[in-house]
């Protein structure tokens, strides 16, 4: 992507500029989109998986790959550590290792944007007898849902490369949610322009979007000089709700939105997505912003009455909503 801006001063006779007089680039960044990972790590007959969808972009002294078509320049950004890094496993590790290489490889490199996508996969319960509980198998998987994790991270070596540090913000896309009741919408602004109806109990149902932002990881000069060996290794204790702890922020975080969606007795979307943030910014340290996205999927209820079926009533016996989507 490039920011191409006019320079700002006036001349009388615009026909005599040349082009390079009249524009000027301001800002570039170029990589790969959507390059496919997916990786099998073996430890003995287990087996763990994982697919991602990976963005890299690059800042850095690129101007001439656009100003005077200068290729030098430019590094193939989809040749990435994914078949070698320790810490593949791990997205926000891996986005980590990822651009700290880039810009520690690449002296005119000055920032690295990686973007991970992660796709779903569970292992598949096995029983392993009559009234035994099942037990994950080593290696099958299902996939139990299309949301996905999404991890995006900044690594910024502006300031020196051994002054790298990495902004990263990680969440969740399109995590399907729905109850049938334990919500309601009322007392909201009535005037000329409304036809919504005030309602105390109804169908909530939502497609989740969260987004949580870390507080910068200051990440020490790689003693290769290239980052392709990633030897920051925190400790637990340093480690613990930073973005090196990802997976299990990332846990926690799930699990506070199900809970709050789950167990609010909702007074509107607004109410219950706040009551979610609260929870993770105040159980999460590390965590310095969270935003929601929670979209109504509307069902609207048909009144059956016409034919003397009362579905409009939740506690009518043998009752049942019947709902357009």
């Amino acid at each position: 992507s490039t920011l191409l801006h006019k320079l700002g001063y006036l001349t009388c006779n615009s026909q005599s500029r040349t082009m390079s007089e009249i524009s000027y680039l301001s800002h570039a960044r170029y990589g790969k989109d959507k390059v496919r990972v997916f990786r099998v790590v073996r430890d003995g007959a287990w087996h763990n998986v994982v697919e991602y969808n990976v963005t890299a972009l690059v800042e850095g002294d690129i101007e001439t790959s656009y100003t005077k078509a200068d290729n030098t320049v430019v590094v193939a950004t989809d040749s990435n550590l994914a078949k070698t890094s320790p810490h593949v496993l791990h997205p926000e590790r891996f986005a980590l290792h990822l651009g700290t290489h880039l810009v520690s490889k690449y002296a005119h490199l000055k920032k690295a944007f990686i973007t991970i996508e992660q796709l779903r996969w569970q292992r598949i319960p096995i029983a392993q007898g009559e009234g035994q509980t099942p037990k994950p198998h080593s290696h099958a998987f299902y996939r139990d849902g299309e949301d996905t994790r999404v991890v995006e991270a900044e690594i910024d070596a502006t300031a020196g490369k051994d002054k790298i540090v990495a902004h990263v913000t990680s969440g969740v896309r399109g995590l399907l949610v729905l109850k049938t009741t334990g919500s309601a919408f009322e007392s909201f602004v009535r005037d000329e322009y409304t036809t919504l109806g005030e309602v105390d109990d109804r169908i909530f149902s939502t497609s989740i979007d969260l987004t949580y932002k870390y507080a910068p990881l200051p990440i020490p000069a790689p003693a290769d000089g290239e980052g392709k060996v990633f030897d920051f290794a925190p400790s637990a204790e340093q480690a613990k709700g930073t973005a090196w702890d990802g997976d299990a922020v990332a846990a926690v975080a799930r699990d506070i939105t199900l809970e709050v969606f789950a167990l609010d007795e909702s007074a509107s979307v607004q109410a219950t997505l706040y009551k979610m943030a609260q929870r993770i910014i105040t159980e999460q340290q590390h965590v310095l912003s969270v935003t929601y996205k929670l979209p109504n999927k509307h069902y609207v209820p048909v009144d059956m009455k016409y034919i003397g079926i009362d579905n409009m009533s939740p506690y009518v016996i043998f009752a049942s909503f019947v709902c357009l989507y």
